[in-house]
């Protein structure tokens, strides 16, 4: 080796080692979560529980901020441009798995953000009025058979998991049911409770309280199993559509490019703090389970969701409001 190759191999270890004690030492300073949504909904209340769960296992301070708008590519967006050092995360939602399919354009590449984790998975729920006519999924079923295009159902706009719930819903039993879109679920229950509007599948968490106390009445879960927040009412499956499982999902991902130890680093912290009593207690309460998973778990399942959702789209030729 040459004194001049040699002095270069030194150069190139001394930087290895550099790096590597950089990502040894992370974090140095405060984390910023991004929600792509504004604040006080689903995803910003978990966001924030866990950002302070791990804040303290980090040893740092994790800010969480809501960069809403866009069906949360807005946020995406600044998470993608992001440097990719571990300090700036996204903690997005099943909207992610569904732009694609309704923008024509998105505003950073499909590979622009690496999935780091699931967070969590929750079930919608098949709400009607509490005097609802319609008993139970079969009631529902065999009305929208036997009057094509009379049955009506709600749902927080067209890229949301409410509509693709109910379109999956609509497609594989072959029905003629009619979309009324609403600018947010909250107005879209509202009219299901008065009566406006026969059903929608709403987040177990918008809908327990208002199930619980008698003002709207819950014929099924979305999920494969029942959930522990609504344990009497039946699964879709359940109910006469074999195979039907529709989510909510929560996740978190990094800059594409961030060093493998900050990211393994992150992963650890997050499934400590998802395996925590108090943690599992809190999404309980929002009817939600735990999902912790490695990033190439994260990464099949966002596939497959990306390609259910673009199924049920192409299907029934959704588009954004």
């Amino acid at each position: 080796m040459t004194p001049r190759n040699a002095i270069a191999a030194m150069c190139l270890a001394a930087l290895s080692l550099v790096g590597t004690a950089a990502h040894a030492a992370f974090p140095e300073r405060a984390i910023t979560i991004v929600v792509p949504y504004a604040p006080g909904g689903a995803s910003d209340t978990v966001a924030r529980l866990l950002a302070n769960r791990m804040a303290d296992k980090l040893g740092t301070s994790i800010v969480v901020e809501n960069k809403p708008g866009a069906s949360g590519t807005i946020g995406a967006n600044f998470v993608a441009r992001a440097p990719a050092d571990g300090y700036t995360v996204l903690y997005d939602a099943t909207p992610y798995s569904i732009n694609p399919q309704l923008f024509a354009k998105m505003p950073f590449a499909a590979d622009a953000l690496q999935p780091l984790s699931l967070v969590l998975l929750q079930p919608n729920t098949l709400i009607v009025k509490p005097d609802s006519p319609f008993k139970d999924v079969t009631s529902l079923v065999e009305a929208a058979k036997t009057k094509p295009g009379t049955i009506n159902f709600a749902s927080g706009g067209s890229g949301t998991v409410q509509r693709l719930a109910a379109e999956l819903f609509r497609q594989q039993l072959g029905l003629d049911m009619v979309h009324i879109p609403y600018k947010s679920g909250g107005p879209a229950i509202v009219d299901v409770m008065g009566g406006q509007v026969d059903f929608m599948f709403s987040t177990v968490a918008a809908a327990y309280p208002l199930v619980s106390t008698g003002k709207l009445r819950a014929l099924a879960v979305s999920s494969a199993q029942r959930s522990g927040r609504l344990p009497d009412v039946p699964t879709v499956a359940e109910s006469g559509v074999p195979g039907y499982e529709a989510y909510e999902w929560n996740g978190l991902f990094l800059p594409k490019g961030t060093p493998e130890a900050v990211s393994a680093k992150l992963h650890a912290v997050l499934v400590q703090v998802l395996d925590e009593a108090e943690v599992k207690q809190r999404l309980s309460d929002l009817g939600a389970q735990p999902a912790g998973s490695t990033p190439a778990d994260f990464s099949a399942f966002l596939r497959k969701e990306s390609a259910k959702w673009a199924e049920v789209i192409e299907a029934g030729r959704i588009s954004l409001d």
